[in-house]
């Protein structure tokens, strides 16, 4: 369907209540972004559980009864897909822009991150879901990911192809650089694959002077206040929980800079943020999508996923904050070239 056609977009969403993460901005944005450029865009949300792991596929049959190509005897010209399972909807016209599929039974199987192991108990359910990926992302016209990290293990487990899409984040027409204060900063979810915890041990490793500011809530917070007492850093650590959008431009501006060291990322829109505001990441070799931006010694620094790496990294910062402004200024380079743009002139008209 060429794009002159397209005037009612549907954005497919699974919406875990009461969370609001990468993800859910992310889709949120898109709509946005398809409203201002004249397109009539909805979000299609279904709530998501996935646990106990039988779920699963209970939510990808509510998806799959869905018939989105039209509504109110009106046709939907086009419908996108995300996050799993919401590529399973009925559309002629279906595009999929990857943001993750059920990680937990891909790559993170067998991890401390994932619910899945390779015991016999696991192994149809996870082939199920992997077969299933393939028919029905298989089923999209076109397929896109969130970031090349997504692409590769698309194609690695599933034999598809995906062209990475990159998008700005949220904030990025409000970030602003200031002055490197003396604090460093982690922002995200406080789930164990985002590893706030190796930034809180690094501070056994980090200067005095220098504190550490948590914004983001999630299952581990409690275990991350625990592990701030039990490593004798708790007067230096601020657990801020979920911040509004006005105090965390704030935080970025004055951070020395932004420790973000999640374990294998699809994208990161932190590492973007925290590139708009001119402050350095600190991130670990496994990052994942985070090294498709951050390059060591230019735009930060990057170091082995342990607490007194993350630790000399941050020492090395603060003791010279011009190699922070250094590495600040060409991470907003990077960031500044990515837009909306191509993002929807690929989705709609392929």
């Amino acid at each position: 369907m060429p794009p002159r056609d397209i005037r009612t977009i549907v954005v497919c969403e699974a919406q875990v209540p009461f969370v609001r993460g990468g993800a859910e901005f992310h889709v949120r944005e898109l709509v946005d972004q398809l409203r201002l450029r004249g397109y009539e865009a909805e979000l299609v949300s279904l709530p998501y559980k996935w646990y106990p792991k039988e779920e699963l596929l209970n939510h990808a049959a509510a998806w799959r009864l869905l018939d989105l190509s039209e509504s109110n005897g009106r046709p939907i010209d086009l419908a996108i897909g995300t996050k799993f399972p919401t590529y399973f909807a009925r559309h002629p016209n279906k595009v999929a822009w990857v943001i993750h599929q059920y990680r937990a039974a891909y790559d993170l199987c067998g991890t401390p991150y994932s619910d899945f192991e390779h015991v016999e108990a696991d192994v149809g359910l996870r082939q199920r879901l992997v077969d299933l990926d393939r028919q029905m992302l298989g089923s999209c016209r076109r397929i896109y990911s969130n970031a090349r990290n997504t692409a590769d293990r698309l194609e690695a487990f599933n034999g598809l192809r995906a062209e990475p899409l990159y998008h700005p984040p949220r904030l990025a027409g409000r970030l602003l650089a200031g002055p490197y204060g003396d604090y460093v900063l982690s922002v995200g979810r406080l789930e164990t694959v985002k590893r706030a915890d190796l930034a809180v041990e690094a501070l056994r490793h980090i200067d005095p002077g220098i504190r550490l500011l948590i914004a983001g809530d999630g299952t581990q917070r409690d275990a991350v206040a625990q592990l701030a007492e039990d490593a004798g850093v708790a007067d230096r650590v601020t657990l801020l929980g979920t911040v509004g959008d006005d105090e965390l431009v704030d935080l970025y501006r004055e951070a020395l800079a932004v420790i973000y060291a999640p374990y294998d990322e699809d994208y990161g829109y932190v590492t973007l943020e925290a590139f708009l505001a001119a402050r350095p990441v600190i991130t670990a070799h496994d990052a994942g999508g985070v090294l498709e931006f951050v390059e060591a010694d230019v735009s930060g620094l990057v170091c082995v996923p342990e607490a007194e790496a993350i630790g000399d990294a941050v020492n090395r910062l603060g003791a010279n904050r011009a190699l922070a402004a250094e590495l600040g200024a060409a991470g907003r380079t990077v960031a500044e070239r990515i837009t909306w743009e191509g993002v929807v002139e690929k989705l709609v008209g392929g």
